[in-house]
């Protein structure tokens, strides 16, 4: 069993930025991949893909809308993960969730991934 927990969401304006971590325990962190995912307002039943990086740290995954503006890493002698999110835009906002799994690479698919945090979430306005 994985227990995953997000922090770092907040309320800001367009154009700042924050980052998230997600804090992992119960199973050796530097053994999964991990992902982001975000559920914005009104869409409560799909999960948009964000970013994913590998165990290994050296393969990350991006959605397109996201490039450039947002940088996935993690740190697995603290067992967390991170998601820096610069510039941000109002259509940003959504929940944001970190995934982990068991697997190699960095999976795109929210059914590739085994364990879900919480979420945290992340309000733009302009």
């Amino acid at each position: 069993q994985v227990l995953l927990e997000e922090s770092g969401g907040g309320s800001v304006q367009a154009g700042d930025s924050l980052r998230l971590s997600c804090a992992a325990s119960g199973r050796t962190f530097s053994s999964l991949a991990m992902g982001w995912f975000r559920q914005g307002p009104g869409k409560e039943r799909e999960r948009e893909f964000v970013a994913a990086i590998s165990w290994t740290g050296r393969r990350t995954s991006y959605a397109d809308s996201v490039k450039g503006r947002f940088t996935v890493s993690r740190d697995n002698a603290k067992n967390t993960g991170y998601l820096q999110i610069n510039s941000l835009k109002p259509e940003d906002t959504a929940v944001y969730y970190c995934a982990a799994g068991l697997f190699m690479g960095a999976a795109m698919t929210s059914g590739e991934y085994d364990y879900w945090g919480q979420g945290t979430q992340v309000s733009v306005s302009s």
